[in-house]
């Protein structure tokens, strides 16, 4: 039933509380992950636009029914708005039947028009999509789009260039005057409009049903963003993580296939050994899938790099300690986190040293914290090269990004050093001990 008698103030009280409930409605459905999946899925397939659909209408039903209780509620009947959103979301099935459905409160209390104006107002917003070439153009609507109109025509005089998001934004325009034609050409209890009356107050009237369009895809605009920026940084980090973690030179494998050869001249034996050393590695490197490996398979791949170093150059007497603590051995770490390291101590410490060196490394874990060492007896870092070990050391500066990237600042990678004496690297990092973690 309508109101004729309704005042001024009441008029903008409830055309306030119209824009508000449909905004509020937007932000309650934007936080169910299903509602944001269909939302971020710009080409629907039918079970999401039964989704959509399930998701909008029960709370527009509800303010239908609202409305039809009394006075106080006819802001709550947003049957036309969201109708509309339907067709612009879902397309030109999803809008009319979605549009009847919130309706059918309406045709219970003998609004015989309420079903076919909200169907017709889904079917306008499907053929919208269907007409507009880029779907994402529906999402530059909003709010404010009417202080674009000079702009926008200017630019289709000019250029003969569209600008989409003024379709919305006249259908909205035309979907009120038309409320309010049909209204006052039949009975007035056979649609609802909350001021049918051609004066000066239908300009609030016509504004208030373009925000209550407006406001909710706005909102959902902005959690598609935000959707789209977590995800590529998802894809950002798992490209940097693939970048940080190929630390092995390509000049390893084609050196070590080189000593193969030679190997085989001479002996077979310990070039079988090192062909299958070679090819856990390789395969170590191809599961870059893997962020995090236990620190027992972390090892397994550190032994089968230092048998190979040991034999492209003849290190027999490198000596390689390890003392682990048993409960450390299934914590979790860092992909490929060592073998930088250890690929440092080898290629600056060591390299000098005729009686092959040694490196040792320690582990231990407690208070839900990791400790791992690693110490060579080599030449050392001088006093001078130590402030540049992260911007000119390649490995360090790398494993200390990829700790950076996967722990934030919950991290601690410090070097001791003395030139002639050796090298101490300690990393600190949270204890892991679940299922294997992934980035991606």
């Amino acid at each position: 039933m309508i109101d004729t008698s309704i005042s001024a103030k009441d008029l903008l009280f409830t055309l306030l509380l119209k824009v508000g409930v449909s905004a509020s409605f937007a932000a309650l459905l934007a936080r169910w992950n299903t509602f944001r999946r269909v939302l971020f899925t710009e080409e629907r397939d039918p079970d999401q636009k039964l989704k959509l659909m399930l998701f909008m209408t029960p709370p527009l039903i509800v303010g239908v029914a609202l409305r039809l209780v009394g006075f106080p509620y006819r802001f709550a009947d947003l049957s036309l708005e969201g109708a509309f959103l339907m067709g612009l979301l879902g397309g030109r099935v999803v809008g009319p039947i979605g549009g009847a459905i919130i309706t059918i409160p309406a045709l219970m209390g003998h609004e015989w028009l309420g079903m076919p104006a909200a169907s017709t107002a889904g079917l306008l917003g499907g053929l919208m999509r269907q007409a507009i070439p880029n779907k994402e153009d529906l999402w530059n609507f909003g709010p404010f789009t009417f202080l674009n109109i000079p702009r926008d025509l200017l630019r289709l005089l000019r250029q003969a260039k569209m600008s989409w998001e003024l379709l919305p934004l006249l259908a909205c325009i035309g979907l009120e005057l038309g409320r309010v034609a049909l209204v006052l050409a039949t009975k007035s209890k056979w649609l609802f409009a909350i001021d049918p009356h051609w004066n000066w107050w239908l300009i609030l009237s016509v504004l208030a049903t373009v925000m209550s369009v407006a406001a909710p895809l706005k909102i959902w605009n902005n959690t598609r963003i935000e959707m789209n920026l977590e995800r590529h940084q998802q894809l950002l980090l798992k490209a940097r993580m693939d970048a940080l973690s190929s630390q092995i030179n390509p000049h390893f494998l084609f050196n070590t296939l080189n000593t193969v050869s030679s190997l085989i001249r001479f002996d077979p034996d310990s070039a079988r050994g090192v062909v299958l050393k070679l090819s856990n590695i390789l395969r170590r490197l191809l599961r870059k899938h893997e962020t995090f490996v236990p620190l027992k398979e972390e090892l397994d791949f550190i032994d089968d790099y230092l048998d190979i170093e040991v034999a492209r150059f003849g290190r027999d007497n490198l000596e390689f300690t390890r003392e682990i603590a048993d409960e450390a051995l299934e914590a979790f770490v860092p992909s490929m986190l060592l073998q930088p390291i250890v690929e440092n101590c080898l290629k600056h410490g060591l390299a000098s040293k005729l009686e092959g060196g040694r490196i040792q490394m320690r582990s231990t874990n407690r208070d839900g914290r990791l400790n791992i060492e690693i110490q060579d007896n080599g030449a050392g870092i001088s006093e001078e090269k130590m402030p540049h070990v992260y911007v000119e050391g390649i490995g360090l500066s790398n494993v200390r990004e990829r700790l950076r990237v996967l722990y934030g600042a919950d991290f601690r990678l410090e070097i001791e050093s003395r030139s002639g004496e050796g090298t101490l690297i300690r990393i600190d990092i949270p204890e892991l001990v679940s299922t294997m973690q992934t980035v991606g």
